[in-house]
């Protein structure tokens, strides 16, 4: 029996928070901000402009030596689809499905690097475990393949802003 999801709407809070800080940076093109007292200065966020480019994107960070050293699951094939509607994209566990909206209301927010990892992070998580889907261990996951990604000053703004949003991560 999975865990009740408890986290589930602090963790889209905090990682709804850091879309919108990466793209205020894209945006204005100031990447230097304040966060807790450090000064750090955020790195370019990767965008997709298809399935097929989602896929290779996905099927390159599953094939990093560091990720396949830490996550068992790394070497499961993981497929890309596109998803109907305009909803979230999802991680379909029994059938190791990753689905992306492609547009919603003129913009594709699914297809950016921010969002492929936190579903690489359900892919991830071990075949045995019985974890809440968002729960700490989700987070930790997470956290660490934005880390190693995208860069440890944006896993720091994720990190900071869990916590902030009152998410357990570990």
């Amino acid at each position: 029996m999975t865990p009740r999801d408890s986290q589930r709407a602090r963790v889209y809070d905090a990682e709804g928070l850091v879309r919108r800080i990466l793209d205020r940076a894209e945006e204005f093109d100031v990447r230097t901000i304040e966060l807790h007292g450090s000064t750090i200065t955020l790195p370019i966020e990767r965008k997709f402009a298809s399935v097929a480019s989602v896929q290779d994107y996905a099927d390159r960070v599953l094939e990093l030596n560091w990720v396949r050293a830490h996550w068992v699951r790394a070497t499961e094939a993981l497929t890309v689809r596109a998803r109907a509607g305009t909803g979230a994209a999802h991680y379909e566990i029994g059938r190791a499905v990753l689905a992306v909206p492609l547009h919603t209301g003129g913009t594709a927010w699914a297809l950016r690097e921010l969002v492929i990892l936190h579903e690489l992070a359900h892919h991830l998580e071990p075949a045995d475990a019985e974890c809440a889907p968002h729960g700490p261990e989700f987070c930790a996951r997470y956290v660490e393949l934005v880390d190693g990604v995208i860069g440890p000053e944006t896993a720091l703004l994720l990190r900071t802003t869990l916590y902030d949003c009152g998410a357990r991560i570990g």
